[in-house]
């Protein structure tokens, strides 16, 4: 099974140890060609996504790349034509929200609980019932955070079902009826000693939506 990562190779080798970790094939790539030979999109992390994208001036983004941004647009537009399994990571879920009609906060009041500072922040998480991320780990969860935004208007068909209890915050949503998840936080990079939870149980859920399973390393 091949897992497309639309991402510069530079920025995404976590993300490609994690898929090979669960006996999958990564393959980082923004080339249409390349993108319609994979099996599942994963959209990593990474900067903010330019405002014009979701109708505002830029009031508080950095770390702007607006021709990456408009590669990963269309790698989202090619995996949503084609009703292929999608993961939004950190800027993956808030560029998939943007992708389906929703808004990015530039900057959240409380960004001081989720931006980097000297390595990811860990706080607690709701989950809600009867959701994907409910049936790998129940109704509450510690996870990782490294951003100063986060969805604000969810897009077409996109449902939050985690979120930080502290300031509401949306931790992850996943779609009414296509196979499209997404997570705020880092699944990638979970410290054992901090959290219990792991990363691989998101993967190989994502992984399961192709109709196939991940085969961990022994």
């Amino acid at each position: 099974m091949k897992i497309a990562i639309a991402g510069k190779k530079a920025a995404t080798e976590n993300y490609v140890r994690y898929v090979a970790s669960a006996g999958m094939e990564p393959s980082v790539t923004l080339n249409p060609g390349e993108l319609t030979g994979c099996d599942a999109l994963i959209l990593p992390g990474g900067g903010d996504i330019t405002p014009a994208f979701f109708g505002e001036r830029n009031r508080a983004s950095h770390n702007i790349d607006t021709e990456l941004d408009v590669l990963q647009f269309q790698a989202l537009d090619l995996f949503l034509r084609s009703r292929k399994p999608i993961l939004g990571i950190c800027k993956g879920m808030q560029l998939i929200n943007v992708g389906l009609g929703g808004t990015v906060i530039q900057d959240l009041p409380t960004a001081g609980l989720h931006k980097y500072n000297d390595g990811d922040q860990y706080h607690a998480t709701v989950i809600e019932k009867n959701s994907w991320l409910y049936s790998l780990y129940g109704d509450k969860a510690t996870v990782n955070s490294a951003h100063h935004q986060s969805i604000g208007k969810p897009g077409r068909g996109l449902q939050v079902i985690q979120y930080c209890p502290e300031d509401l915050c949306p931790e992850a949503f996943a779609h009414e009826s296509l196979p499209i998840l997404g997570v705020q936080w880092h699944p990638e990079r979970l410290d054992p000693g901090t959290t219990t939870l792991s990363g691989e149980a998101v993967l190989c859920f994502f992984a399961s939506l192709t109709g196939r399973q991940c085969q961990r390393e022994t």
